[in-house]
């Protein structure tokens, strides 16, 4: 197989190109528990290293979406950054953080996700604070997750997937209609940037002003 190298738009990031998915696989096999995050679309493979500020921004979503569903009774599955590939439509990512809210009874137990059999994540967290080489939006609408929560320096913006197969902005959550956007992004800010457990303790009693009907 030939592949063509081009550095990536950032120190802790390469690109292949002309790679096939036998490749991709080998090299999720090989790079196994390291701590890099592989992506794959129609040939391209991306190989990101996380940088802190991103694995921070990341750390402070997931900490505010626990907190959010318990206070709301929301049932959950998280599977943090596992892998989601299907050969079937040559795409394949490890979001940041992925969360199930429906259809918990089908991933269970789940070793390895297997699109015959398992659903794909409802919710994907994405930060981009450095843009990838690869677009990760066609990845996720390959695989069908309805709904990215988009993170990057302009704060935190909502992607819904139409019929279309494309994402469009969204004014809510689908599965949180009652949390308005501009004040969950201002504690993600103060996650990031303050003593968590304070925050976290501040954003609950915060919760409990909303309708959550």
């Amino acid at each position: 197989m030939s592949t063509a190298l081009e550095p990536a738009p950032r120190p802790q990031g390469v690109t292949l190109h002309g790679v096939s998915w036998p490749y991709y696989e080998q090299t999720l096999r090989e790079v196994g528990d390291q701590h890099l995050r592989l992506t794959y679309l129609d040939g391209s493979l991306e190989i990101m290293s996380p940088l802190p500020e991103h694995e921070a921004a990341k750390t402070a979503i997931c900490g505010l979406i626990d907190m959010l569903t318990f206070v709301a009774h929301r049932p959950r599955k998280s599977f943090g950054s596992a892998t989601f590939r299907r050969e079937d439509k040559s795409a394949g990512t490890e979001p940041d953080a992925c969360y199930y809210f429906t259809n918990i009874d089908r991933v269970k137990g789940m070793k390895r996700f297997d699109p015959a059999v398992h659903p794909a994540p409802d919710l994907v967290i994405e930060v981009d604070l450095l843009s990838p080489s690869i677009p990760r939006e066609p990845v996720y609408a390959r695989l069908g997750v309805p709904e990215i929560w988009r993170y990057d320096v302009g704060g935190l913006t909502i992607r819904s997937l139409s019929r279309d197969k494309t994402y469009t902005q969204a004014g809510a959550s689908q599965f949180f209609p009652f949390v308005p956007i501009d004040p969950f992004t201002a504690f993600i800010r103060r996650m990031i940037e303050e003593e968590e457990t304070t925050v976290l303790a501040e954003f609950g009693q915060w919760l409990k002003t909303l309708d959550m009907r």
